[in-house]
């Protein structure tokens, strides 16, 4: 089985760690984003694996190489235009159109019975099989609905009170007639330009409710609170890339440190991400925050949806 791990985004909102790569480039305690997802993959067997690119493609080609260290080999596709969730499926279609394939997005980290999910489908004969999760901290994931196994349509954010709504957890499995509904040659969005047109045409596109563990990284809060869960569970107080520097009377807790990192005597670090090349000064407090080298991100544009921040002598630092 084939399987396609969508990495094409801009990850505005992780900016300004996405300056210089895409999302799923970016580490998490010491190994890329996108490599947890083909772990993840590899563990059901599945070994050969389509990656789109369009933002920073180079940062993925770095991070993942031919695939061989996470136990699968990629095919790498680039996205001059990017091409949305569906458009992407149509640029790469000659390597699915023989057999039920997974699509995954290259931002989460999860340890949902994939397995489980296959039984669904087939049992279904789906056209497509959208994972599901109970939203019960009703976070601002838009709602899924659902009647008798079958997915009916897509809804808003969810509200405060009534039942669980569902969330969509970006793992779907598709039967190649799925091509029959995307649309060639251009930018398409599974949620809005395929799947409501199936489904009036009477395609069972099934809903699989799962559990498990899973973790999206789209925002730099997310990404710290869940690096720092993860750090908790591994029992460990902050994680370093290669050649970092601590002075002895630093204090570091609950931090992610990048390659190149120095930090000076007496400087308190807490609850941040201190990315490539980043020198903290003796006696500095970063608290909650990321921070990235001036020079990565002075004279460039702030995306939209990014957060703002401020220059502090060689940094540039995001409050969170």
């Amino acid at each position: 089985m084939r399987a396609i791990v969508l990495s094409a985004g801009y990850g505005t909102r992780l900016w300004p760690l996405t300056e210089d790569r895409t999302k799923p480039a970016i580490p998490i305690l010491g190994k890329p984003l996108v490599g947890y997802v083909a772990e993840y993959l590899a563990g059901y067997g599945i070994d050969e694996i389509v990656v789109n690119l369009h933002h920073r493609p180079e940062s993925v080609h770095r991070a993942l190489g031919d695939g061989s260290r996470f136990g699968v080999k990629l095919h790498y596709v680039e996205e001059p235009v990017i091409l949305g969730t569906s458009g992407a499926l149509d640029n790469t279609r000659e390597f699915f159109d023989r057999e039920t394939f997974v699509v995954v997005n290259g931002k989460i980290i999860t340890d949902i019975d994939l397995g489980a999910a296959l039984q669904t489908h087939r049992a279904a004969k789906a056209i497509a099989t959208l994972v599901l999760l109970p939203n019960t901290r009703r976070e601002r994931f838009s709602v899924v609905e659902t009647e008798n196994g079958r997915i009916t349509g897509f809804g808003g954010m969810p509200v405060s009170d009534g039942p669980v709504p569902l969330m969509f957890t970006g793992i779907q499995i598709l039967d190649p007639r799925i091509f029959e509904y995307i649309p060639r040659g251009g930018f398409s969005d599974s949620v809005i330009h395929v799947y409501p047109p199936a489904i009036a045409k009477g395609e069972t596109v099934a809903a699989h409710v799962a559990s498990g563990k899973w973790r999206e990284l789209s925002t730099l809060k997310r990404y710290v609170d869940i690096s720092v869960e993860l750090l908790n569970e591994a029992g460990k107080t902050y994680v370093a890339g290669s050649d970092v520097v601590i002075a002895p009377t630093a204090s570091v807790a609950d931090a992610i440190l990048w390659d190149r990192v120095h930090i000076g005597a007496d400087a308190r670090v807490t609850r941040t991400v201190l990315a490539d090349d980043v020198v903290i000064p003796s006696g500095e407090i970063i608290d909650n925050a990321v921070v990235v080298p001036r020079k990565l991100v002075e004279g460039k544009t702030r995306p939209e949806k990014a957060l703002s921040g401020h220059f502090q002598g060689e940094n540039f630092i995001v409050p969170l």
